[in-house]
């Protein structure tokens, strides 16, 4: 039976070096995005290969391993990760393609081993193609070296918007103590933004709309209400009797929360209550009949400076970092020496015919014209 890794040919791995990338790393609790960007990554070709060649991570898993380095070997960017009878894919290769990733997205990426060798295996197909390309003469074609010189343009340019960023970070830093100035400002006039609303603790039992009929609903919270002011343990009922699926592990307890952030007419009920232990009416909901139990209250808060005062800065920073950065941008855009060739623009336009996809006529669409204005150097009229 054929190898998961034979397609790609004999594939050599070296184990030890996948398992020093994973090296020191840890894994995010919170879940980070991607920033958007207006610069395509160079590799676009091995995103696109990523998601139709995920399988073949197994390829890497499951290889052959070479002989391990030691533990406290320095890193040789020319050490190979993996190779076949094409071509080789070096820690440098890797190293340079991570640099797609923002910098606190990359530890957490190579925390995975599965995925990482997806990746690995990913990037090899891709470097095998090029090889295949070459060798066959693509990369003579007129066509494609423009291509790959605009890729060269964009990975240099998203390089050089990094530079700027972190210069700007730079500068901000060390500025700081100026800006400390203008974060209490910011704090003082605007109070309300940093002001931490009622709170109250509770825990639930739901009798949903889903298993019973309104009538029925109402009935079995009545029911269960006269037994749980007879001495019912609260938390062993909501196991055995809410609808509420999260019921089963927590009892019924919810927990803090203010008053947006559940059902209007749960949010009353719940926050009329005045005493810890009370137990609620029946309360209807959009969701169902709901008994509460009143667990504890926060009063509303304004937080001190000193607490909200690391998240001002925070902001202060990356709105220097952005505005900095988009003056930049904003210069090549409206640059007033910037020529602009119409009648080339023009001749790039072809009108629409709807009808070709089947879409009603409403006219023909003309040319658009070229002019700069506010924002951008080319836009339509």
């Amino acid at each position: 039976m054929m190898s998961p890794g034979a397609e790609l040919g004999a594939i050599r791995l070296s184990k030890p070096v996948i398992a020093d990338l994973r090296g020191g790393v840890f894994i995010l609790e919170k879940t980070r995005f991607m920033r958007g960007s207006m610069l395509r990554p160079i590799t676009v070709f091995a995103a696109l290969l990523a998601s139709t060649l995920a399988c073949q991570g197994a390829a890497l898993a499951q290889a052959p391993a070479v002989a391990p380095a030691p533990a406290n070997a320095q890193q040789d960017p020319d050490e190979v990760l993996a190779e076949n009878a094409q071509t080789r894919l070096t820690r440098a290769d890797y190293d340079a393609d991570i640099q797609r990733l923002p910098a606190e997205m990359r530890d957490e990426f190579a925390s995975d081993r599965k995925r990482l060798a997806t990746y690995l295996t990913n990037l090899l197909v891709v470097k095998t193609l090029a090889a295949d390309a070459r060798k066959a003469g693509l990369e003579n074609d007129p066509v494609l070296q423009r291509r790959i010189a605009l890729e060269v343009d964009r990975a240099l340019a998203d390089m050089q918007l990094r530079r700027l960023e972190e210069a700007a970070g730079r500068e901000f830093d060390a500025k700081a103590g100026q800006y400390t100035a203008k974060a209490k400002e910011l704090y003082l006039v605007d109070k309300n933004k940093y002001r931490v609303p009622e709170q109250i603790n509770a825990s639930q039992i739901l009798f949903d709309f889903q298993h019973h009929t309104p009538e029925e609903a109402l009935a079995l919270a009545q029911e269960t209400r006269k037994k749980l002011i007879a001495g019912a343990d609260f938390n062993a009922t909501a196991k055995e009797l809410s609808d509420d699926p999260t019921a089963k592990t927590n009892g019924g307890q919810i927990g803090w929360f203010t008053r947006d952030r559940m059902d209007p007419s749960f949010s009353q009920g719940a926050f009329d209550m005045k005493n810890v232990g009370d137990i609620s009416e029946p309360i209807k909901s959009r969701f169902g009949y709901h008994l509460i139990r009143f667990e504890g209250r926060k009063a509303a808060e304004l937080r001190p400076f000193e607490a909200v005062q690391p998240k001002i800065m925070a902001d202060l920073r990356k709105s220097y970092v952005e505005t900095q950065r988009d003056a930049r941008t904003a210069a090549i855009r409206l640059d007033p020496a910037l020529k602009v060739n119409e009648p080339a623009i023009d001749a790039l336009v072809h009108p629409f015919d709807p009808e070709l996809f089947g879409a009603p006529r409403r006219g023909s669409v003309g040319p658009i014209r070229g002019d700069r204005d506010k924002k951008g150097a080319i836009a339509p009229q």
